[in-house]
């Protein structure tokens, strides 16, 4: 399996366009995502990871967010995600 996609501290305007690009990058295969390391989580970032999460169901291929920073599960429990994508309520790294 192909290295993971590890998140920015800040995941702003900025890092949404950059993970927007590295995920186009890896469509097609199974792909984990490191969010161990996240300590603030924007409204657009957030909206990239469920349309990639999305994406890779319609694919039928994996995508695995984890390990997850505290910050992370809490920002996303926040945006109200935890219902739109479980696997991003885990149990923080």
């Amino acid at each position: 399996m192909a290295e993971p996609v590890v998140l920015p501290a800040v995941m702003d305007l900025r890092a949404a366009g950059v993970l927007t690009a590295e995920l186009l990058a890896r469509r097609g295969q199974p792909l984990t995502v490191d969010a161990s390391g996240v300590e603030r989580l924007g409204g657009l970032s957030l909206q990239v990871l469920l349309s990639a999460a999305k994406t890779w169901a319609a694919d039928d291929l994996p995508l695995t967010i984890a390990p997850l920073s505290e910050a992370f599960v809490e920002q996303c429990r926040a945006f109200g995600a935890a219902r739109l994508a479980p696997d991003f309520a885990g149990d923080p790294a």
